[in-house]
């Protein structure tokens, strides 16, 4: 195989490839890149079995073929060269590259020995705006489960609803819960599925490098029953589902609350954050309370380690008196999506309470209370 590129366009394509690849100590296959030459077009391929990466190349092909190179090593020697033209070669088995007076080979290994990635099943159809897709699975992916000793929760919850023409994303850890609504500019079979975690951010990821690159503003979503599968200017992703139903979270919102707090959310993430520091470490308790009368919102914490805190916001405040313990963490997690004015709503020191942003009705945040 041979070719020749920019070094914009290789850095680029290496970019977004790169993210899956790492210290695969069991196949160390997974540490390298697929770089597949054909007659029009040149193609580098990563995967880690779970999620697959396919990236177009901008370049000019004078001989096909197929090879793997470790990842890193080729990213960070093309980072070092000038920004001139590149030449791509295999010979035996090493990738050489040359780049105006200099030329480094690159062991590699046979493209027999990397893993196949299936095709995309192109089952559901979906077109949504970039930008949106993007900051929706920002939003919810905050409130997934870290660890996968419930597999299902560890993922973000895809519904396309057909009557409205809507995506619901929604994420929990059974702590807090984070629905957001993103409107589907085409499709409206209806269809719900799990996707990892690890894809999801892989998603906001790939979308984010490639966004300033190209023009293309639409993300194209296709699912089926194993599989979800992206595309966006000049990458393509697919994974693999997660097994299981998604648990019916949508009983623990609740229908109406006793108080309602309109806070500025730059001013209470300040007041938490500043809480925070006077938390019992692995607790995080910061305690909230509702006054109607003076129309404040009282933020304190306490820690036998560090000290006290307490600190006041003035707040819309209507409803009755209340007070809630929560972690701070978890507030934040959610505040920190938000702008503008949040509704800051309350039952009890018992019960789940939600923020969401004033404005807008298409993004919820739940956090359950610590119990006393």
């Amino acid at each position: 195989m041979k070719f020749t590129c920019t070094k914009e366009n290789l850095n680029h394509a290496l970019a977004l490839v790169g993210g899956l690849t790492g210290k695969q100590t069991n196949l160390p296959i997974l540490s390298n890149i697929l770089i597949k030459v054909e007659e029009s077009k040149v193609n580098f391929i990563s995967t880690n079995l779970e999620i697959a990466v396919k990236v177009d190349l901008r370049a000019k092909v004078e001989k096909t073929g197929t090879f793997t190179v470790p990842a890193k090593t080729l990213s960070d020697y093309i980072s070092l060269l000038s920004d001139e033209q590149i030449n791509l070669s295999q010979k035996d088995n090493e990738l050489i590259v040359k780049c105006g007076n200099s030329s480094t080979k690159i062991k590699g290994s046979s493209a027999e020995d990397f893993p196949l990635i299936p095709d995309i099943e192109e089952e559901h159809s979906y077109t949504l705006d970039s930008e949106l897709f993007k900051d929706s699975l920002s939003k919810t992916v905050v409130a997934a489960a870290k660890n996968e000793i419930r597999p299902e929760l560890s993922g973000v919850y895809f519904n396309f609803v057909k009557n409205n023409k809507n995506l619901v994303l929604a994420a929990t850890d059974s702590y807090r819960l984070a629905e957001k609504q993103v409107e589907l500019q085409q499709g409206d079979d209806e269809f719900d599925c799990i996707v990892p975690g690890r894809a999801v951010y892989e998603m906001i990821r790939l979308i984010n490098l490639s966004k300033n690159i190209e023009s293309e503003t639409k993300v194209r979503l296709w699912v089926s029953e194993n599989q979800i599968a992206i595309r966006f200017n000049d990458f393509e992703m697919s994974s693999r589902l997660v097994d299981g139903k998604y648990p019916d979270y949508t009983q623990i919102i609740p229908g109406e609350f006793k108080t309602t707090a309109t806070v500025p959310t730059d001013i209470m993430i300040n007041k938490i954050k500043a809480a925070s520091l006077f938390t019992t470490l692995g607790v995080n308790a910061v305690s909230f309370d509702l006054n109607v009368e003076n129309n404040t919102v009282g933020i304190s914490s306490t820690s036998t380690q560090t000290g006290e805190h307490s600190s006041e916001i003035d707040a819309a405040v209507e409803g009755e008196e209340n007070s809630i313990l929560l972690n701070h963490r978890y507030v934040l997690e959610g505040l920190q999506n938000m702008t503008g004015e949040v509704e800051f709503k309350v039952n009890s020191a018992d019960a789940p309470c939600l923020l969401k942003p004033k404005t807008n009705n298409n993004y919820i945040y739940i956090v359950m209370p610590i119990r006393q």
